[in-house]
This record gives C-alpha cells, sequence and structure tokens, in this order.
C-alpha cells in the first residue's frame, strides 16, 4: 500500500517538501522566487543575502556559503543546481536565467593569499566576482575560480577547471579548461 502511494504521489510529495523547504529559507531572509525549490540537507549561510528568480530548483546537499555580510548571491529564473554543489561566496556570484549546474560543482569568486614566510590561514582572501551568463550549463564536478565570466550559453565539460573567461557560445574542457568547440 505504501508503495502504491509513493508510486502515484512520490514526486508529488517531493515537490511540495522542496517547496516547504524554500519558505523556511524565507523565513530566514532569503529572497526567492515563486516556486522555487530547495531539496533536502541543502544549507545557507547568511540567506538574507542570496536571491533567486521564479522556478528555480536547487536540488539536494547543495550548500551556500556566503562568507561575508556584504557578499551577494543571485541566480536568474529558472537556473538549476545539481545536488552536492557548493557555491562558496566572498564578493559576488550572478547565475544567469536557465543556467544548469549539474551535480558536484564548486564556484568560488576568492582565493587565499599565499606569501611565503606567513601561515596561508591568516594572511586572508582576494575576491573577484563570477558572472554565469544566460543558458550556460556546467557538467558535472566543473570548477569555476574567481574573477571568471562565463559567456551566455557556454558549455562547461564535465571535471574542468575555469580559469579564465569563456566567450558566449564556447565549449570548454579540461584542467585548466580549453576551448574545444562552440555551439551551432
Amino acid at each position: 500500500m505504501i508503495a502504491d502511494l509513493e508510486r502515484r504521489y512520490g514526486a508529488y510529495l517531493g515537490v511540495a517538501a522542496d517547496r516547504i523547504r524554500a519558505s523556511l529559507w524565507r523565513l530566514r531572509g532569503a529572497d526567492l522566487g515563486s516556486k522555487t525549490r530547495v531539496g533536502r540537507y541543502s544549507s545557507a549561510t547568511r540567506p538574507w543575502r542570496f536571491t533567486t528568480g521564479s522556478r528555480v530548483q536547487i536540488e539536494q546537499r547543495v550548500c551556500i556559503k556566503i562568507v561575508s555580510e556584504s557578499a551577494r548571491c543571485s541566480l536568474g529564473e529558472q537556473a538549476f543546481v545539481g545536488a552536492g554543489t557548493v557555491l562558496d561566496v566572498l564578493d559576488e556570484l550572478r547565475i544567469g536565467n536557465q543556467v544548469l549546474i549539474a551535480p558536484g560543482c564548486f564556484i568560488t569568486d576568492h582565493t587565499h593569499l599565499a606569501g611565503a614566510g606567513r601561515v596561508i590561514a591568516n594572511q586572508g582572501c582576494e575576491s573577484a566576482p563570477v558572472v554565469i551568463g544566460d543558458d550556460a550549463w556546467l557538467g558535472a564536478h566543473a570548477v569555476v575560480l574567481a574573477g571568471v565570466h562565463i559567456g551566455a550559453g557556454a558549455v562547461v565539460g564535465a571535471g574542468a577547471v575555469v580559469t579564465r573567461d569563456v566567450e558566449p557560445l564556447a565549449i570548454v574542457a579540461g584542467v585548466p579548461a580549453r576551448l574545444i568547440g562552440k555551439r551551432g
């Protein structure tokens, strides 16, 4: 009987639970668009610095780590963030409309300073905004580092490490990511 109910109504129950979690994030100060979904075990530090458009889906175990009180993290309309992704923001991260971020990605806008003669943890960080344009797609386990701008419609291959800007409609892959083609 329970299996029957799960088959019949499981998807609806999952959506309802995700929307309830989104409502709880709103209570904590997040500015989430309508019909936004937040998966199980996802977390947001400083949710009042986090905004989304409508119909955004954040899958399970996503970590939105907003490191400073002045930071801003935003996702556009119908953006999708896959399971286990980490968004690590000190300054600014802007993700456009209809962006697909596959599971396990890591996106950060800062890096630790690492001068010789001092403990790295005591040297602070430097940051530069990260912008991901509309309709971009990041493959599973891609890494995007500080200061990178990914153009609209670009594709980042699975496991790529993006260290510099990606042109619109470009397809990049590898470590570090290099151009391997163009869409269209």
